[in-house]
């Protein structure tokens, strides 16, 4: 990309250099290009005038005579912490390298320089940001035609997983730019893979779950038995760690810290079975069963209280072991408070020692959601997906979850990462009516004699046995919110809309909760 210096922002920078006059061509160079350079001879000069003026960035040579360029370097810091600083410098030494680089200077040269290299830092320095922002809106404009044009076509399963996740990058893309510019017309392309994909999920789901033969994704109930008994056959310990509420484009914000200390092995997904909630998807997930196998095999953990049927994983777990013949030592842990989380880390050493596959659930980003919906403050500071993921990734950095896997690396612990459901924000209230022993969730509904607007929003599921679903009576449906929708009873129905209006919601049909990640990852050490 052409820099053009007629539009763009001049720059003022600060140039210390005891050969300053030998480097009389590149000056001129870079002032025809925008950039006015003030020239000093020492690291005497440089500290004088960084006192009286302000610059955007400073080049500073490491060999000058008195004042050396490092000191310079440390002493400009102490007052200019934040300007932006390239190290030029004859000597390729390693410890000199690694010395300003710990300084956290911005670029370091190395002589003879040409005036395309100082062009060049001065742009990854000072105009990276804008750079950046126009080459990608650039390129999601090239990739918006694409995308839509797929969105018509019949896709697949797999095709619409990679859909998706063209999708989750250009949305974290686009929300590092300058101005956000494409925000409202991706914002306009989610909506419309949405209401395309729901159609997709009314259409096929309930084949995948009773046509033999035709193409299906990996669903919850088959993440164990696929997925993680195979790594276990070599009886090394495995830590699969389950992060409740975790969406792929959370998922895509954590990795770079957490592929510091493990590699990617393998990076996949599966779709979240119906209802994408707790008590469904990852009931399902632990015992290799759907919720209906569930009810029946197992009738007290599948009781009327919504809220008890999640105290039995363990159990489930170690069920779903058992049938299939793993007999390896096995734990099973969840982390709701801090404290917990910092006893699993306490424990970590011995679960390695005592256990070959241990189990810990983390519902920090599920009360997030939750949490988020209940109170004002969280919603100032996560009003969109992209506040969302930086909330996600405040928390990771500073969990018990950061330290364990930091430990598991440091021991040679494969670990696995992967999740029940994931979450939507929503913001278009649909009115139903049930009676009393209607479910509270705001994304789907079970129920006798459910009344609801009929739409595009809703998915309406009859014959519940279909779907594996459990039924109170012969009379019982359910009712699945689709895309951005959620249920709101009539009663108080303009409070209640408002309320739970853009909070992020899960039990429905979309993208972001269905279509969930699944990792593998091999320690570095």
């Amino acid at each position: 990309m052409k820099l053009n210096h007629q539009d763009m922002q001049r720059y003022k920078i600060l140039w210390a250099d005891d050969e300053i006059e030998l480097l009389k061509p590149h000056i001129i160079f870079l002032e025809g290009k925008g950039i006015d350079i003030v020239p000093v001879t020492s690291g005497n000069d440089a500290l004088d005038k960084c006192k009286s003026e302000f610059f955007d960035a400073i080049f500073l040579d490491e060999n000058m005579p008195g004042m050396t360029g490092l000191e310079t370097l440390s002493k400009i810091k102490s007052f200019r912490p934040t300007i932006p600083v390239v190290m030029i410098t004859k000597s390729e030494e390693e410890s000199i390298m690694e010395e300003a680089i710990g300084s956290k200077i911005s670029d370091y040269l190395i002589k003879p320089i040409n005036p395309n290299q100082i062009l060049l830092s001065v742009k990854k320095i000072l105009q990276n940001r804008t750079i950046v922002s126009e080459k990608t809106n650039t390129g999601y404009l090239q990739e918006f035609r694409n995308l839509n044009m797929a969105f018509s076509e019949k896709l697949s399963h797999e095709e619409w997983a990679d859909v998706y996740k063209k999708l989750v990058f250009w949305d974290m893309q686009i929300q590092g730019t300058e101005g956000r510019e494409m925000q409202e017309v991706m914002e306009t392309q989610w909506i419309e893979a949405n209401q395309t994909f729901s159609l997709f999920i009314k259409n096929n789901y309930e084949s995948w779950l009773n046509d033999a033969g035709v193409d299906k994704p990996l669903l919850s109930h088959q993440v164990l038995e696929k997925k993680v008994l195979p790594l276990l056959e070599k009886n090394e310990p495995v830590f699969f760690i389950l992060i409740d509420n975790l969406r792929y484009d959370q998922w895509k914000t954590l990795e770079p810290v957490i592929t510091e200390d493990f590699y990617v092995n393998e990076e996949s997904h599966y779709y979240s079975i119906l209802p994408t909630t707790t008590e469904f998807a990852r009931n399902a997930l632990f015992a290799g069963l759907m919720p209906l196998e569930i009810e029946k095999k197992y009738p007290a953990v599948w009781s009327d209280d919504e809220g008890s049927r999640n105290q039995h994983e363990e159990l489930l777990l170690n069920n779903f072991l058992e049938r299939h013949k793993c007999k390896v030592k096995t734990s099973y842990h969840k982390v709701i408070h801090q404290q917990q989380g910092k006893s699993i880390v306490d424990q970590a050493s011995s679960l390695i020692k005592q256990n070959v596959f241990n189990a810990v659930v983390f519902n920090f980003v599920d009360m997030l959601s939750h949490a988020r919906s209940d109170m004002d403050v969280l919603k100032q500071l996560a009003p969109d997906e992209s506040a969302y993921r930086s909330i996600t990734s405040s928390w990771f950095n500073f969990s018990p979850l950061r330290d364990l896997l930091k430990i598991l690396a440091a021991k040679g612990v494969q670990v696995v990462i992967t999740t029940d459901h994931g979450t939507v924000r929503v913001n278009k209230a649909v009115k139903v009516i049930g009676d009393r022993e209607t479910n509270t969730n705001l994304r789907y509904k079970e129920g006798k004699n459910l009344n609801y607007e009929e739409s595009k929003d809703v998915f309406t599921v009859k014959k519940p046995a279909r779907f594996f679903l459990p039924s109170k009576s012969l009379s019982t449906s359910y009712v699945f919110a689709t895309m951005n929708a959620y249920f709101v009873y009539p009663n108080n129905y303009n409070h209640f809309a408002n309320i739970y209006k853009d909070s992020f919601q899960h039990g429905g049909i979309s993208m972001e909760e269905i279509i969930v990640p699944f990792v593998h990852l091999i320690p570095k050490k």
